[in-house]
């Protein structure tokens, strides 16, 4: 049986579960005619501290941009109808709340040196998440001595992307919602009661349904890079164990040939020539506008560019990890890493430079 075969029936299987999944009544969509959040508080049948309080700017992140509307007395910014189950329910898809790590000389016995995940490097520690956990997974709540970090991976878009879990001085724990966007993975922080509960777009890195809609999370440096480069570069290194107290297949993928392939699902839909759908890009925002960057013609060492009336200084190492900054000044532009039709799926007017 090939690997696009065994795709396909995983998506079938998928499909099947989706009317299971909307009998569970877990995360319910608001039913209704949505109105602009401000209309709603105007004709009286919005609370006003709600209104005010709504998009909630987590201090230091980037503003949301993306207008809120409010259907049956829900917060959101994007479309109900284009939010779509993934087959498994809440928390179907287990994240890994209590990660434990093993050092390279124990992670040479499953991983190979052309294995690809998520390297972080981030106050005082270094870490790698094989992808070959997380497509089990898709979330790590984790901590960097001490300080939170919330680790994401969409297998559908390839998004690998670290957050600052902490808002407005709240440290929130995440789990997988069973939710898409875009065929792109929505995330909910849990609370003690699940009526407050929010979804997160991964891609957006912002909620987008629920009370805390329009709140952004930081973003964290990482990279997806291969297991030996990373290892060679730190080899004192910190792995992702497999000791994750579920049971899966580590070591395979679900998802076949999936990754090369110009298929794309799950309301996600792509009609553009410039790129192969599954090419990898890293994703900016400067001044409300975007652009992708393709990452395979980015030359190592220092690219100059510019964009929105600033000028973007991309540097690229060796192992094919990438910092970008707004110079002259040089503060860190945070970007987002992955599949070229997954960006432009929610970012339609982006730029792309390649």
């Amino acid at each position: 049986m090939t690997k696009s075969i065994i795709f396909i029936i995983i998506l079938l299987a998928m499909a099947g579960g989706m009317l299971w999944y909307r009998n569970t009544g877990q995360f319910p969509l608001p039913q209704g005619e949505p109105m602009p959040l401000n209309e709603q508080a105007e004709s009286g049948k919005f609370p006003e501290e709600s209104v005010a309080e709504a998009p909630q700017k987590n201090e230091g992140a980037p503003a949301a941009n993306r207008p809120i509307f409010v259907t049956n007395d829900t917060k959101h910014s994007i479309p109900l109808n284009e939010i779509l189950s993934g087959g498994p329910g809440k928390d179907g898809i287990p994240s890994i709340d209590n990660p434990k790590f093993v050092s390279t000389a124990e992670a040479d016995g499953f991983l190979k040196n052309d294995d690809v995940g998520l390297s972080i490097a981030y106050n005082g520690e270094t870490k790698f998440y094989p992808y070959q956990i997380l497509v089990w997974h898709e979330i790590v709540n984790d901590s960097f001595n001490g300080k939170p970090a919330l680790v994401t991976y969409c297998p559908l878009c390839a998004t690998g992307i670290a957050f600052d879990p902490v808002v407005n001085s709240a440290r929130y724990e995440f789990g997988v919602s069973g939710k898409l966007w875009q065929s792109n993975l929505l995330m909910y922080n849990r609370t003690s009661n699940p009526d407050t509960e929010s979804l997160w777009s991964q891609v957006l890195g912002e909620a987008v349904l629920g009370p805390l809609t329009g709140t952004k999370l930081h973003i964290i440096p990482s990279d997806t890079v291969q297991y030996g480069e990373w290892k060679r570069q730190h080899p004192q290194t910190s792995v992702l164990s497999r000791d994750t107290g579920a049971a899966r297949s580590y070591g395979a993928d679900p998802y076949g040939d999936y990754y090369t392939s110009e298929s794309v699902s799950f309301g996600a839909s792509f009609n553009d020539t410039r790129l192969h759908p599954k090419a990898f890009v890293l994703g900016i925002e400067v001044n409300g506008q975007y652009k992708a960057y393709h990452k395979d013609v980015l030359p190592t060492g220092v690219t100059a560019d510019a964009f929105a009336g600033r000028q973007i200084t991309i540097v690229k190492g060796e192992i094919g990890e990438v910092r970008m900054f707004i110079s002259p000044a040089k503060e860190p532009l945070p970007y987002i890493g992955g599949f070229w039709f997954s960006w432009l799926a929610v970012h339609p007017t982006t730029e792309l430079f390649k």
